[in-house]
């Protein structure tokens, strides 16, 4: 089998074009993780806070486990915040669809949302409506989401804080991430 498929339009492919895409998708797959590491490693720069984005993630991710919430909510609180290495102008839209494969409907929501309820611990102070969570009240992760920013989110900007390393969550990002829990389109 070549390097390349043979097609010029997806409608021409042959199985073995497929085969080929197939493998070159599993490789993407396994090397996921470290490039997931990677850009959590990009965030360990100053940007205006008493902590690096990275050490503001790894942070969240430290409270999230001691705690004692699951894996799943720990990794969501280590990455709600890697699209802003991506897509700075809708991160939370960005961590969550790289994690929808991985996680639960739950989680995917939480880290979907958790932009626009981070706003109300600080909105008022930048005149933009602290409220505008409200639209989402009565969904029923709408309390989830509201705790994962008041416990995890909006306090983990403290430098003197026992915070975890990365090396620490590393096995768990390389494990849950290892495989989609369901098919990738």
């Amino acid at each position: 089998m070549s390097g390349a498929v043979s097609f010029t339009r997806m409608d021409h492919g042959t199985p073995e074009d497929y085969a080929l895409l197939a493998e070159h998708e599993t490789r993407e797959l396994a090397a996921f993780p470290d490039r997931v590491l990677g850009w959590l490693r990009e965030m360990d720069v100053e940007a205006g806070y008493q902590v690096t984005r990275l050490g503001h993630s790894l942070q969240a991710a430290t409270r999230a486990q001691r705690a004692s919430e699951d894996d799943e909510l720990v990794l969501a609180a280590l990455l709600h915040d890697i699209g802003d290495v991506l897509a700075p102008a809708n991160h939370s839209q960005v961590a969550a669809a790289l994690l929808r494969p991985y996680v639960s409907e739950r989680t995917w929501w939480i880290v979907h949302h958790h932009g626009v309820f981070q706003l109300y611990h600080y909105g008022a102070t930048i005149g933009v409506d602290p409220d505008a969570r409200e639209r989402y009240r009565g969904h029923p992760w709408f309390d989830d989401c509201a705790a994962f920013c008041a416990d995890y989110d909006q306090v983990s900007f403290d430098p003197g804080y026992d915070t975890l390393p990365l090396e620490h969550f590393e096995p768990m990002v390389r494990r849950m991430l290892a495989a989609p829990r369901g098919a990738v389109a």
